[in-house]
Order: C-alpha cells, then structure tokens, then sequence
C-alpha cells in the first residue's frame, strides 16, 4: 500500500525515474544479394553448369520468391526488431506509512521499494513492497503485485488500468486471511500547468475484507513551481466500504475522506525528497488515524 491512491502511482513522492531499455531482440538486417564465390573456376565443367551459374540462379530465385510474398518479409522484420522492454525501479524511506490516510506502520518509519518491467505497447507488469506495523493478520511485510496497461486515449488523455494482489508473506498462518485483489483505473491529463488525475480502485467481496466490498475514488494534483525542482501536490480521496478511515477506526460508518497537501524536491538528479500534510475524516487514533507530517526519501534507477 503506497503512500497514494493505488500501489505503483506515488502521490507525495514524484520520483524521477531513469531508464533503462532492454530490447528483447536485436535487430537483424539480410543481405538481398548472395555473395559471389570466394574462388571460381576459369572454365566450366563440361559435365554441368558453373558455381557462378548456380549462384545467379538462386539469386534470381530468391528475388522472385520476395517479390511475390512481401507480408512474408514484413512479418520478419517485425520480429527481428523485437518489441522494447523498459526496467525501472525506486527505493524510499518514508517517516510514516500512509495509505489512504491511515498509518499501517503504526506512525513509525518504513522501507519501501518496487520494481516496473513495460513494455513499449503500454503493457506493465510490477511490484512493490513496504515494512508494515507486525500483526497476525498482516505480518511485517506487504507485497504488492500488478499488471496494466497504461498509453493515450486521446490527445492529452493518459489512460492506466490494471489489476492490483495485496499479499502478506510473513502472516501469521493462523490468522485471518489478508490477501486480496483491487482492480483501478485511472485518466491523466495537464490543466494549463497543472497535472490531474482522477481514478477509482474497487475490491469486490473478499475474505480478507471480511466478505466486504470497498470502493475508492480519488483526484490527484501536481504542479511545479517554474526555475525551481519544487513540485506542489495535492489529493482527495473517497472511500465507500472496510477501509473508510472511521470505520477501521472502530465505528459503524463505513464512508470517509483522507487529503493531503505536499512538496517535492529533486535532488542529486534522481534523488527526491518530499513533505506531506496527510489527514483523514473521523475519530483521531494516534499513529493510526490522526493526522500527521510525513517526510519522504526516495532514489528512482
């Protein structure tokens, strides 16, 4: 659970990621003439027809085989090239686990890091990972794992849809379950020199939700402040179901509102260092559902 909407989208740190391309294939280029024979001989045999002889026919034959299967080339040059795979990857420590507002580190600092593999079509694959507060539901760890697909609708349109598995590896195995799926999806686009994003994110009824559903709606603001590597962010976020701020809080209400305001700094080129406000609707729990000051260090590769 990142500090953020949905897992693989950071909302008080806005890391600066460094790419790394790794071609599935190398391109491959055929040569459309064959070679001439590195030796031949001054006359031909009299009992059949000359290597050079031999040669220009099976470059003619060759010829007429391309020109009349073209799609057949196409098709292999398309698979020579090989679709790109880009790898890129984050480190952070951050003061205070807040996802969606709540404490899961129980107000202590945590270390988070994760890992992206896309694809040049848009199509993604990744995980992520945070020490959490030791519980026998929950463990010490969360484990996020998510696959989507994310590229432009339309002009100025990002679109990023996927499905998201919540796993808990160092669970109590007596304990309640806590693993559980949440497909998102969201739409990206830029207001003047603002970027915005709205989403939602939905886990149906599961065991770990105490065979509760949960809804979450969200928008998301970011703006740099021109001449400098300060970004303002801001963020507004919904629930309807088990993780409602007041209803993990103890009481009956199920719906409840987290925000957050921040800034963002870059530092050292891929280096980010953050501060966020974060605070949420209902009873104040301390390091739980109270509001706090969560500062943020983060290393993208």
């Amino acid at each position: 659970m990142l500090t953020s909407s949905y897992r693989h989208a950071a909302i008080p740190v806005l890391a600066l990621t460094a790419t790394i391309a790794i071609p599935l294939s190398p391109a491959c280029a055929a040569e459309d003439d064959a070679s001439t024979p590195a030796s031949v001989p001054s006359e031909p045999e009299e009992t059949g027809a000359s290597n050079l002889d031999i040669a220009a026919a099976i470059d003619q034959a060759a010829g007429a085989l391309r020109e009349t299967r073209p799609v057949a080339d196409d098709t292999a040059n398309a698979i020579a090239a090989g679709p790109d795979l880009t790898l890129t990857g984050n480190v952070a420590l951050v003061t205070d686990y807040r996802f969606r507002g709540v404490s899961f580190s129980a107000g202590e600092p945590a270390v988070q890091g994760g890992l992206d593999l896309v694809h040049s079509s848009g199509f993604y694959v990744g995980t992520w990972a945070s020490t959490i507060a030791d519980s026998p539901t929950y463990g010490t760890m969360e484990l996020d794992l998510y696959a989507g697909w994310s590229g432009a609708v339309t002009d100025g349109l990002t679109l990023d849809a996927g499905l998201l598995y919540y796993a808990y590896p160092a669970d109590s195995k007596g304990a309640a379950p806590g693993d559980y799926f949440e497909p998102y999806a969201s739409l990206s686009t830029t207001l003047g020199p603002v970027g915005a994003t709205v989403g939602v994110a939905y886990a149906w009824k599961q065991d770990a939700l105490g065979d509760r559903d949960n809804l979450y709606l969200y928008t998301d603001l970011q703006a740099g402040i021109p001449g400098t590597p300060v970004t303002l962010t801001g963020h507004v976020g919904y629930t309807d179901g088990v993780y409602a701020p007041p209803f993990q809080a103890g009481t009956a209400d199920d719906t409840g509102w987290d925000w957050s305001v921040g800034a963002n700094v870059t530092v050292l080129g891929a280096l980010t260092a953050g501060i966020s406000y974060v605070d949420v609707g209902g009873p104040s729990i301390e390091d739980f559902t109270n509001d706090a000051i969560v500062g943020t260090l983060s290393y993208s590769f």
